[in-house]
């Protein structure tokens, strides 16, 4: 399957396992969209989007959010001379638990959780002997995440986060700036 189809059928998943019910009750804490910079194990780094929504889990659980959320990079090389083109992506569909720090103001927080990785590669080396060759996986591994958040105007904080994905042969670092919607 590819990429974009991998990654439809993910968020066809996800929206209808949700259960409407929570998230009329008051679950539904807030929406954040980022950009990324990701540098994966022995790669130069490239750029990625994510967005996830944030749950609360229980009432009385203040600080503590659950936050399901999709992330996807893609990056191309060429090398016009000798006719090489390869393309990697990753569509990765993730669940993380955070903890986020009451202070007034700026807000650190700490979480982690679970991802899967819809990993794919593709090269063109005609000349080579290679006209073109594709190889998709699809990999689980842990992940851990902290970050700074600060207020901007209204129900709007923009933050700063460094996320850590334990994929095995596949690790990748993410430095991400992001803007949050609150639902009051």
């Amino acid at each position: 399957m590819r990429t974009a189809e991998c990654l439809t059928a993910a968020l066809l998943v996800l929206a209808f396992s949700a259960d409407a019910r929570p998230v009329a009750a008051g679950m539904l804490s807030g929406a954040d969209a980022m950009s990324s910079s990701i540098m994966q194990h022995n790669q130069t780094s490239f750029s990625g989007l994510s967005a996830r929504l944030r749950l609360k889990p229980a009432p009385g659980l203040d600080g503590f959010e659950v936050m399901p959320g999709l992330e996807y990079w893609r990056t191309t090389t060429t090398v016009p001379i000798y006719d090489i083109r390869s393309q990697r992506r990753d569509a990765t569909l993730g669940i993380d638990a955070r903890y986020r720090f009451q202070t007034g103001g700026w807000s650190p927080y700490l979480g982690g959780g679970f991802a899967i990785h819809f990993l794919s590669s593709e090269i063109q080396a005609p000349m080579l002997g290679v006209p073109s060759e594709s190889k998709s996986i699809m990999k689980g591994g842990l992940d851990a995440l902290g970050g700074l958040s600060f207020p901007l105007a209204g129900a709007f904080e923009s933050f700063l986060e460094v996320k850590y994905h334990a994929v095995s042969d596949y690790e990748q670092l993410k430095l991400s700036w992001g803007l949050a919607f609150n639902m009051k």
